[in-house]
């Protein structure tokens, strides 16, 4: 299989990834700028919101459009000018170009074409949001924005559901008591998380609680801005139970021993989730559909 080295041909320019900030405008290193003055093209996802920061510190360098609806198109038109030995920045809205932003395509193409890309490196939402949420950062997996629909997020959360390592997701503010619901579900509600809402912005803030907890919280107080949610992985334990959630078990048989007991419904579809590791609500819905059926049946 053949491979690209990261070199520059004879004559070839150089595409600089240059992370920009993701709120305060001072996050932004003196690196950065100097490369963006000298550059002669900036390559960007919005003109207007790259031309503010660029009038911030003086910079005069022109720009072109590059984003996800355009980069079939400007892809070659960009690689054929590095060729041609120009020095090439790319940025995006916020943080690094290629993280859940446009710019892998252009890169990779750079790459394949034997151009050099260097990194300007700066902010990144991920780093920041894990290095203040208090939930283990040895290991983590980034998963961005999961999927919209009902449906394909249960089915990205189930397939995370054994993860041990710390999840970090992006999410917009209108979906985030949803996706708070959805993961709960998933990795059941005592979970630990952190919400990490407009990020170095003015009203920063980072609510840490269960997946419980947090829901109810944003379902009660609505979230705005930029949103980083970041997710304790499954434990050892945790992972234990999932295996014996996935065990076939008869639930009539359970309730009914456990209502002997003397255990209301709710209390009993607790003692269910503890010992099966199954989400208590999903639990809860399936003893009641038991139930109804139960009595439909009598």
């Amino acid at each position: 299989m053949a491979q690209h080295a990261n070199r520059q041909t004879e004559g070839g320019g150089i595409l600089y990834v240059v992370a920009t900030p993701i709120g305060n405008p001072d996050d932004i290193s003196a690196r950065a700028i100097r490369t963006l003055a000298e550059v002669s093209l900036i390559a960007c996802e919005d003109t207007r919101r790259t031309g503010q920061l660029l009038a911030r510190h003086q910079i005069g360098t022109p720009t072109v459009s590059h984003f996800e609806h355009n980069e079939d198109r400007r892809v070659p038109e960009l690689v054929e000018r590095l060729k041609a030995g120009e020095k090439i920045a790319l940025v995006t809205d916020a943080g690094t170009p290629a993280i859940s932003d446009p710019g892998f395509r252009l890169v990779r193409a750079a790459l394949e074409a034997n151009l050099r890309v260097v990194a300007i490196p700066g902010a990144s939402a991920v780093i920041a949001a894990l290095s203040i949420a208090g939930i283990p950062t040895d290991r983590f997996t980034f998963e961005g924005f999961i999927p919209t629909r009902d449906a394909a997020r249960a089915k990205a959360l189930e397939d995370l559901r054994r993860e041990p390592r710390t999840i970090v997701f992006y999410e917009a503010a209108r979906r985030v008591a949803d996706t708070l619901a959805a993961m709960a579900t998933a990795f059941g509600e005592s979970r630990d998380a952190a919400v990490v809402c407009e990020i170095t912005k003015t009203y920063e803030r980072t609510i840490r609680g269960t997946l419980g907890e947090l829901e109810q919280r944003f379902r009660a107080t609505p979230a705005l801005g930029e949103i980083v949610i970041v997710v304790a992985g499954a434990s050892d334990e945790a992972s234990r139970n999932a295996d014996a959630g996935s065990v076939a078990i008869d639930l009539r048989e359970v309730l009914e021993v456990l209502r002997e007991a003397g255990l209301g419904l709710k209390q009993a579809s607790a003692v269910i989730a503890k010992l099966t590791g199954i989400a208590r609500r999903e639990v809860y819905q399936n003893a009641l559909k038991s139930r109804d059926d139960q009595s439909s049946d009598d």
